[in-house]
């Protein structure tokens, strides 16, 4: 935690010229994009996997027709062909997973009031004029929503809020894209006669549209460090998978909140 403390630290002491009193969160939003870069091989991967399992969708039309009266061998043997063909049904998973050490590494950062024997300096670093150590509740406290602190937190809720929404109309367009392209298994198994093709998954993608407004409870609890940590992870998921699958209007990425 400490060497984690001093290149924040350090980060911040570069950017201090350019950023002054927000020199800290600066270089949180620094470290989230390096993050991700690191992290974007996996999502490229996924993308890949997202084609690959777009072009078994005929293949499992067939199965549904050959055992659609039998769920449960219509669903083994759909994960065998998933196995057969090397394609994991949940690859999409994997960026927002391997991102998790770096938010618990700011979230405890800026959690504890002691970073060793001493004192933890970082916690009292703010962007503008709340600290990144406090959550909304303490903003609340100190001049309510409209305060100078809450109106950070307002500005953070509308950025999530406007990248929830796109997040939410292009996962709704794309299952609706697979719907209709595959209308005997809706959006990866999801109709409403049909069963799942993978077990689960059908639970999920009902889910899955409204997962990024998930986001706003992180930001609102969370320190405000590992709360701007979420904003701009969100804001590049969404930009990266609006990118990496702009050729893909059936296909829906398996993971929309960190990742």
């Amino acid at each position: 935690m400490s060497a984690f403390a001093s290149l924040v630290e350090g980060l911040a002491e570069l950017l201090g010229p350019l950023f002054h009193d927000s020199a800290t969160a600066a270089a949180i939003v620094l470290f989230t994009a390096f993050v991700r870069l690191l992290v974007h091989p996996l999502s490229r991967a996924s993308a890949r996997g997202q084609r690959a399992r777009a072009a078994l969708q005929p293949r499992i039309a067939e199965l549904r027709k050959k055992h659609g009266k039998n769920p449960e061998k219509l669903q083994k043997a759909v994960l065998e062909l998933h196995a057969a063909e090397k394609v994991s049904p949940l690859s999409g998973c994997l960026p927002s997973l391997f991102q998790l050490p770096a938010f618990f590494l700011l979230y405890h950062l800026f959690s504890n009031s002691r970073i060793g024997d001493e004192a933890n300096s970082l916690l009292a670093h703010k962007l503008f004029a709340a600290p990144l150590g406090d959550r909304w509740a303490d903003a609340l406290g100190d001049g309510g929503v409209f305060g100078a602190q809450g109106l950070v937190y307002v500005g953070l809720f509308v950025i999530v809020a406007i990248v929830a929404t796109f997040n939410y109309r292009r996962t709704k367009r794309m299952m609706a894209a697979s719907a209709a392209a595959n209308p005997a298994a809706g959006a990866f198994g999801g109709g409403q006669d049909a069963q799942p093709q993978v077990p689960g998954l059908g639970a999920i993608t009902k889910v899955m549209p409204l997962m990024s407004f998930f986001t706003l409870l992180t930001v609102a609890f969370v320190p405000l460090a590992a709360a701007l940590y979420v904003v701009t992870s969100t804001t590049w998921s969404a930009v990266e998978r609006a990118v990496l699958y702009r050729d893909m209007p059936g296909a829906v990425p398996a993971a929309a909140v960190m990742g």
